[in-house]
């Protein structure tokens, strides 16, 4: 029964509330600190319990009084009113039950690449990328451009950047994948719809201290930078290429003019490819994380079709298609995809967890 599975919570926190009241834990900041970050995670939790169990308990009092000559009647409307809301309720409450990913409230760092279809690929990295532009503005997010490799027929080969924000990671982890968009290029003079495909990967940005890593286990290369840039373009060597021996991983960066800043962008890539790689190992050993998760997350795997000449948009992991494309890119109303996904999300770790 749901009630029963809430009692633990309520118990937790109100022997959170008596440890934070203890002298012995006032004077130790730091564990102070701890408690109450868990208090304050529990009480949406604790306060719809709460509310649940005062339901149930004016229900049950309203049943009893049915059997009553002078207040049945009232009973019976009572319960006409108050039962409709228990589903609601039971709900909301599953959906504070689900085990949240510890990453959903992080920024991240996002990077396009253009795959097979050589220039259309690149132009669509731009087009997804400026459909991500605008759907941060909606949300009120900010996006800074860590690094990009412009391509001769527009759009980009690569766009590495950083978005920051409200549960940025929460609503944009779905991204990644592979993206395949059939559309007529512009050169096209037959009419002929051509596919091609560009890859996402959308990592968690991480602090410093989530992510050690030794000097040792790094090479460090300078060079001069090439490309769009201004003056100082192959003039001094300010490109950064960062090598982790250990893994192989090769970052590099060229986008701003001074060596430092582009070395401490290069580093933030690392990190949190790093942190990715770990997290990607974890999901792997554990079977049952990973049966939680939306699709089998392998970046290889195609998740979603951009159809031009259909207006068509379709995500093959929940079979959604969508004939609202240009209105979806061109005002950046990715919400009706990434809700759809969410929600499938939430439907499956709740049917996991027997809820």
């Amino acid at each position: 029964m749901l009630a029963d599975k809430l009692n633990p919570f309520i118990n937790r926190y109100n022997e959170l509330s008596e440890m934070l009241s203890s002298p012995d834990i006032t004077s130790d900041i730091k564990r102070m600190t701890e408690l109450s970050k868990e208090q304050s995670s529990l009480l949406p939790i604790v306060e719809k319990a709460k509310e649940y169990q005062a339901l149930l308990e004016e229900i049950n009092e309203s049943k009893e009084m049915l059997s009553d000559s002078e207040m049945g009647e009232m009973a019976k409307e009572e319960l006409r009113e108050l039962e409709p809301q228990i589903p609601l309720l039971e709900e909301d409450i599953k959906m504070l039950l689900l085990p949240k990913d510890p990453n959903d409230d992080r920024n991240i760092i996002v990077e396009l690449r253009a795959g097979a279809g050589g220039d259309e690929a690149a132009i669509f990295v731009g087009d997804l990328f400026d459909a991500y532009t605008r759907y941060a503005d909606l949300r009120g997010w900010k996006i800074e451009l860590i690094s990009t490799s412009p391509s001769d027929a527009g759009g980009y080969k690569e766009v590495i950047a950083l978005i920051k924000g409200e549960q940025v990671y929460s609503r944009l982890k779905y991204e990644g994948g592979t993206h395949r968009v059939q559309r007529v290029p512009q050169t096209e003079s037959q009419g002929r719809v051509h596919t091609s495909a560009i890859t996402v990967a959308v990592m968690a940005e991480v602090d410093d201290v989530e992510i050690e890593i030794n000097d040792n286990d790094l090479k460090i290369d300078v060079m001069r930078s090439s490309g769009c840039g201004g003056q100082s373009v192959n003039t001094t060597d300010s490109a950064v290429r960062i090598t982790h021996l250990p893994t192989g991983l090769v970052v590099t960066n060229q986008d701003q003019k001074s060596q430092h800043k582009n070395r401490e962008k290069a580093m933030k890539v690392l990190k949190a490819r790093l942190y990715d790689l770990e997290m990607q190992e974890k999901q792997s050993e554990d079977a049952a994380q990973r049966a939680a998760q939306v699709g089998t997350g392998d970046r290889s795997g195609r998740i979603r079709t951009y159809n031009y000449p259909q207006n068509r948009i379709s995500d093959h992991r929940i079979n959604l298609t969508l004939y609202r494309l240009g209105e979806i890119m061109g005002g950046g109303l990715l919400d009706e995809i990434i809700e759809p996904l969410i929600a499938d999300h939430q439907a499956k770790i709740v049917e996991a967890a027997g809820l």
